[in-house]
């Protein structure tokens, strides 16, 4: 029987026990509750961890991840999320984060199949397809990946702000939303300045009398 998840489970003590030794109040203040001020839409990529990359600790930043950090109206686990950081926690800042070298952005810039996830990778397929004029002119693959995965994040960030969670909140304060790429040969965040801050952001037909 393969045992290798066992290293998991020291792990957690090991974390445990440095948590307690550095603070014996720690896991005791963690469980009286949460107040992050940031939400963080990221990749599912296992190399991109939201707390490790930014130097925060627990608690400081909601999370939710997916393939390619999509933001879509149709996702009720991600628009659940989102509400909840939004209308619950009343979050400062939402973050689009995604990475280069990504594979779902690789995997939807060519035509092989991939099984169930191609239903996923399609949105990815149609901001492509939006911008294949600019694409189609970047004739290395991995420059071409690269300019799509910022093109991508922008478009989420875009969709964020279409949502009636994100305008009614900013109808009544302020809420950020921003767009950001992490280099995984680097490991810096690349700011891609696309920040909307209302619905003036985003075309008319987008928004909501909220």
């Amino acid at each position: 029987m393969d045992e290798s998840y066992r290293k998991l489970i020291d792990g957690n003590r090991r974390y445990a026990l440095e948590k307690r030794y550095d603070d014996p109040e720690y896991f005791k203040k963690m469980s009286i509750g949460q107040t992050p001020e940031y939400l963080w839409i990221g990749c599912s990529d296992s190399r991109v961890p939201a707390n490790e990359i930014t130097g925060t600790q627990s608690g400081e930043v909601f999370v939710h991840r997916n393939i390619a950090n999509l933001v879509i109206q149709t996702d009720f686990n991600a628009l659940s999320v989102i509400a909840y950081a939004v209308d619950v926690l009343k979050v400062k800042h939402i973050i689009v984060c995604g990475h280069y070298g990504c594979g779902g952005v690789r995997a939807a810039m060519t035509s092989n199949t991939h099984g169930f996830v191609d239903n996923w990778l399609s949105n990815i397929k149609e901001v492509y397809n939006k911008h294949a004029a600019e694409l189609d002119l970047i004739e290395d693959f991995d420059k071409r990946s690269d300019r799509l995965t910022e093109l991508n994040v922008i478009e989420q960030v875009k969709n964020l702000s279409k949502s009636k969670v994100i305008q009614k909140a900013w109808r009544d304060r302020s809420l950020l939303v921003h767009g950001w790429v992490y280099g995984l040969n680097s490991g810096l965040i690349k700011d891609l300045n696309v920040m909307h801050e209302d619905k003036m952001d985003i075309e008319p037909v987008f928004r909501y009398n909220v």
